[in-house]
């Protein structure tokens, strides 16, 4: 299998002239952008950094951290992304886990590069006007192409992931190159993705969305649309001027661009496919995307940092909260609750923890460094990816929520994945989020969390729960009308904090 570096060369050579960055003002053919990503290369090698070693990068999605990420493939260093709001002890203890030899970053995550004890040991290569840098990103562009130019294989590292997690220290997810081509590749087949495509890079190249785009429009000589900082206005403006042909996103930036006053305005006509991942996303959502965009394609993608393809529908809108089959390069299974055994299938409808095959051609091999996580997660030639679910009589798969998540009311185990879709089709409702708080009598309550679009009652969103044909035993018993609905930065909703009472309920009318 060809390595990523000689898969950028290959597009380089069909398409030289081809439009593929574009980072507002700037706009670089596949021929310019290899010389800077040649040069970026070298530059890495000038200043030490070799075959193996780790770059830790903490940039938003600018036309910098994409030639970042093509250059240490031809470089043979291991691209390490970071979130760039994270704090300082989050790149200590991640550049210290990833053992890096350099750290890149810009103004943003300035402050906290100078608080970290290991970034100040590290070389600091800056981009922009950001302070306490030990050299500046012009000078990495101004260096030779390295001899060779091409310094990694297939079996190489070329990326690694630090999942967020919910609870300890984040993991990271190391990924060969091909792995990495593996993943492209799928994701092109699957998105059916033609030739010079154009894509929104707004999802971050720290997570497995962002790279996945950045990689399969180059495998298509396709152009990719830097969105440094996800803003409703810029990505509709970038939809238009760009007429960029293809939507990758999670649900909420979704649920947020087609919510702003911009939308209605803003020519859409171009973008012929939609796809989704990192979250389920509700009937209500699917419905409102379908009729805006009619797409040719709407895609609702299952996945993970560790496994990138569990499985795809197609036609997210035909059966809605299905995730379809497994991918291209995947096997998966349901099997039975805590059994810890890949072969204890469930049956059909049964709820239990959905499993994928460690054999699929996009599959990790373990987590950096952490032997406990591997031993939980890694069983059998399967991994357990803690996420909770059920095989229709189709053999659709569907999605219920994580294995942490599941509600225990009274004995009965809840989804709070059914409960939160039946919600969101309440026309006054904007967003919500279901989990179980402790309860004396019932272990835990049912509890909806709620951000409104229109005035609604606790009792009005009862009785649209009890007329949905909702067994009474999943009925929320209470509901909180809440200002936002916490969420990561790429959309995951974060239900801990809703237990942990972190959270602004609306103020009392």
């Amino acid at each position: 299998m060809l390595d990523l570096g000689r898969s950028f060369l290959a597009s380089v050579e069909r398409s030289p002239d081809q439009l593929a960055l574009v980072d507002g003002g700037l706009r670089l053919t596949y021929g310019q952008w290899f010389d800077r990503v040649a040069a970026v290369a070298g530059g890495l090698q000038g200043i030490g950094l070799q075959r193996g070693d780790h770059l830790v990068a903490l940039l938003q999605n600018r036309w910098e951290m994409a030639t970042l990420h093509w250059a240490c493939q031809f470089a043979g260093i291991i691209v390490t992304p970071l979130n760039w709001r994270a704090k300082l002890d989050e790149i200590d203890y991640c550049a210290g886990d990833a053992d890096a030899r350099a750290i890149v970053f810009q103004d943003v995550s300035a402050d906290a590069v100078r608080d970290s004890v290991v970034a100040q040991r590290l070389p600091r290569i800056a981009v922009g006007a950001a302070a306490g840098a030990t050299l500046q990103f012009e000078q990495l562009l101004a260096a030779q192409p390295p001899v060779p130019l091409l310094n990694a294989g297939a079996d190489d590292w070329s990326l690694m992931l630090y999942t967020s997690g919910t609870t300890g220290k984040p993991k990271g997810v190391p990924r060969r190159h091909r792995h990495e081509r593996a993943a492209a590749l799928a994701h092109v087949a699957q998105n059916q993705y033609g030739r010079h495509e154009r894509t929104l890079g707004v999802m971050p190249l720290y997570h497995t969305m962002g790279v996945r785009s950045l990689l399969a429009m180059a495998l298509v000589d396709g152009c990719f649309v830097c969105v440094p900082k996800f803003d409703p206005v810029a990505v509709l403006a970038a939809i238009e001027a760009e007429r960029i042909t293809n939507l990758y996103l999670v649900p909420t930036l979704y649920h947020d661009v087609i919510a702003h006053p911009n939308c209605a305005a803003t020519d859409l006509s171009s973008v012929r496919k939609l796809g989704f991942a990192g979250a389920s996303m509700n009937e209500a959502l699917l419905k409102k995307l379908d009729a805006l965009f009619h797409p040719e394609l709407f895609v609702n993608h299952y996945g993970s940092s560790e496994v990138y393809t569990f499985s795809i529908d197609q036609d997210a809108v035909k059966k809605p909260g299905s995730a379809g089959r497994a991918g291209i390069n995947q096997r998966l299974r349901v099997v039975r609750l805590d059994s810890g055994n890949p072969d204890m299938a469930a049956e059909r409808y049964e709820e239990g923890e959905i499993i994928v095959d460690l054999c699929g051609d996009e599959a990790f091999e373990g987590y950096w460094n952490r032997p406990d996580a591997n031993a939980k997660a890694l069983r059998g030639g399967w991994y357990f990816t803690g996420d909770t679910g059920y095989l229709d009589r189709d053999g659709d798969l569907f999605v219920s929520g994580r294995t942490d998540d599941m509600i225990i009311s009274g004995g009965e185990n809840i989804s709070p994945v059914e409960i939160e879709s039946l919600l969101s089709l309440h026309p006054a409702v904007d967003e919500v989020a279901v989990v179980g708080l402790a309860d004396a009598r019932w272990g835990q309550s049912v509890t909806a969390f709620v951000k409104r679009r229109a005035a609604v009652t606790s009792e009005e969103l009862d009785t649209h729960c009890r007329t949905s044909g909702l067994a009474n035993f999943k009925r929320p018993r209470s509901y909180v009308f809440v200002v936002e609905v916490p969420r990561s930065p790429v959309g995951k909703l974060l239900r801990r904090k809703l237990v942990a009472n972190e959270y602004e309920a609306e103020a009392q009318q």
